[in-house]
């Protein structure tokens, strides 16, 4: 059996750092090839082969696949949720185009496997606010939620036109020491843990009952590979699977964090983004990834805030 080789691309990402790396320890080095625009990620030198990378550019891209072998691709590139309605337009051409190039190309050179992300972005003011169902309401009110929901169609539609094995998983907010946010909704809750280190005190940009679905990385990335690591006869959704960790309000996070270190303080400035958390489910129902793959989260808020707190201090 010829071993995989995957691609990752936007690996120096919030998600793409930790993911890659854990791909490597799994796959081995040299056959995870990291690609991003940017400049590679400190944490990936010297862990394996990287290559500059811009997903629009469809021949490139094709290129990189045909002559690196690659036989899955991880596609983690995108604008996100705060960051896109700042430039809607330039958010939608990037997120859609990109999947649509990967989407592509899988296709053309029968690519064993793809993932690509999608979030709880694509809920919306109308989508259940509690336990929000795999099936339910959609009707996202950023562009970055349009774009994501769009690209769960997509999926679903190489999956039963093309046979594409394209899988995906809608993340919550995401909290991690390695990599620095990428402009969301939720990053009030990593940059909380470093200002509360540094600072002992922190500003909060959403108001502090707003109760968001968070996850915490080593539980996402552990989520994805076992995703993609599951047998295909056992997916039985083909757009997105909701998952769950944890459920908090930066009030809850606060008290978590001053357990910890008693003098910190917490103030609150809600901007626009109190919006777009408003808009989205305060917790999530994940009972068919549960029930197709196994999933199961690890990490709650106590047990997070002690190991974020412990590796930032480190």
């Amino acid at each position: 059996m010829t071993k995989d080789k995957i691609l990752v691309i936007g690996a120096s990402g919030q998600i793409g750092v930790e993911l890659t790396l854990a791909l490597r320890k799994q796959y081995g080095n040299n056959n995870v090839i990291a690609s991003d625009l940017r400049e590679q990620n400190p944490l990936l030198e010297g862990t394996g082969p990287y290559v500059s990378l811009d997903v629009m550019n469809k021949e490139m891209l094709h290129v990189q696949v045909i002559r690196q072998n690659i036989t899955q691709i991880y596609l983690l590139a995108a604008i996100l949720s705060a960051t896109g309605e700042k430039n809607p337009s330039l958010a939608w051409h990037l997120n859609m185009q990109g999947l649509l190039n990967v989407l592509e190309i899988a296709r053309e050179e029968n690519i064993k496997k793809v993932y690509w992300p999608s979030s709880i972005a694509v809920f919306g003011p109308t989508s259940p606010k509690q336990n929000c169902p795999q099936q339910t309401i959609i009707e996202p009110i950023t562009v970055y939620g349009i774009s994501k929901y769009a690209g769960e169609f997509w999926c679903n539609y190489y999956h039963q036109r093309f046979g594409v094995d394209v899988r995906s998983i809608r993340y919550p907010g995401l909290i991690s020491y390695k990599s620095a946010p990428g402009g969301g909704t939720t990053d009030y809750a990593v940059e909380i843990y470093s200002e509360a280190l540094d600072e002992k005190k922190y500003e909060c940009f959403l108001n502090e009952n707003t109760y968001l679905p968070m996850m915490y990385m080593p539980d996402a990335i552990r989520a994805t590979i076992e995703l993609m690591e599951a047998p295909a006869s056992a997916i039985t959704v083909r757009t997105s699977y909701n998952i769950s960790g944890m459920s908090f309000s930066p009030k809850e996070i606060a008290a978590s964090i001053q357990k910890h270190i008693p003098e910190f303080t917490i103030s609150y400035k809600p901007d626009y983004r109190q919006q777009i958390a408003e808009s989205w489910p305060q917790s999530i129902d994940d009972s068919t990834a549960n029930t197709d793959w196994g999933w199961k989260p690890k990490y709650d808020l106590e047990k997070m805030t002690e190991d974020m707190l412990l590796n930032l201090k480190a």
